[in-house]
């Protein structure tokens, strides 16, 4: 058995080695972990928003077409968690990409022991969110908390309305800042010295240097890096979940903490998988916004 079949380049009369049979088999082992956990449960999901689908029912689950999307459509509370997610997707992304930069600027430069401080930067990475959510509801207790402790202040951080979403945000920031300082030094390494030195040369200072030689040979992956960053703080779930669970009084609920209530609290799985529909749709055009974007920047 063969894995390419061989067939003649068009007006060349050269043998062109196409795809065969046997290259399906090389693809397999990685296409079937991806239909069983991610396409597969994906249409199910799908399906499901068109039943009324709940927990401890004795009788069918019974098809009920779009009524689940047109009650979503005037769910107050849940479109309030997209107003919340998105709060949340840009309060993280901004100041994370921000942060992220001058730390990787920083981590380029040739610093003693650069190589210990570029470990030490991707230790929030490596840490699982449920234990990053732990430490951090450590240091933001009102009691013992390392936080209040230096402030002086006994304020409960998480349990106030007022600082519950704004304390979420440093976290998410703090959590999420290593990998994109990593993204933003990949593509820092690529850019050559010597054009820092030919424009340091023509007088060019460190703000026109990185203006005009740093960020056009890094914004690819700025931009991709930046993007991808929002799409997944919008879908955010277990580190808001440990540190807040939605609260207090919902101002910390994002898109998906709301569909995992309605799911797994209040057993309402129909709904929930609309609910995780409308959420794959919104994800699905920011991709598509996103593609678009990079199309026609490569076009150019």
């Amino acid at each position: 058995m063969t894995s390419m079949a061989a067939t003649t380049r068009p007006g060349t009369g050269t043998p062109e080695r196409r795809p065969g049979r046997g290259a399906w088999f090389l693809v397999l082992p990685a296409l079937i972990p991806i239909l069983v956990l991610s396409v597969g449960p994906l249409l199910y999901g799908i399906v499901l928003a068109f039943t009324d689908s709940q927990s401890g029912r004795t009788r069918a689950t019974q098809w009920v077409g779009l009524r689940g999307f047109q009650d979503l459509g005037q769910d107050r509370l849940f479109w309030e968690s997209f107003r919340i997610g998105f709060q949340w997707a840009v309060g993280v992304t901004v100041p994370q990409f921000l942060l992220a930069l001058g730390l990787a600027l920083l981590l380029n430069q040739n610093l003693r022991f650069r190589w210990l401080a570029r470990a030490l930067a991707i230790v929030p990475w490596a840490m699982p969110e449920i234990v990053v959510g732990v430490m951090w509801r450590l240091v933001y207790h009102p009691d013992a908390g390392v936080l209040n402790e230096a402030l002086g202040t006994g304020r409960d951080w998480l349990g106030d309305p007022a600082t519950a979403l704004p304390s979420v945000v440093v976290v998410g920031v703090w959590a999420g800042m290593p990998q994109v300082t990593v993204a933003l030094l990949a593509g820092l390494a690529n850019v050559p010295r010597e054009l820092h030195e030919a424009a340091a040369v023509d007088g060019a200072g460190a703000w026109r240097r990185f203006r005009t030689v740093t960020w056009p040979a890094i914004r690819p992956i700025a931009l991709a890096i930046s993007a991808l960053s929002f799409i997944w703080n919008l879908n955010s779930f277990a580190l808001v979940y440990v540190l807040t669970n939605g609260g207090p009084g919902g101002r910390t609920r994002l898109p998906m903490l709301f569909a995992y209530e309605e799911a797994f609290r209040y057993g309402q799985f129909g709904y929930a998988a609309a609910m995780g529909c409308v959420l794959v749709a919104v994800v699905s055009v920011l991709l598509a916004v996103y593609l678009a974007g990079r199309l026609r920047g490569d076009d150019r």
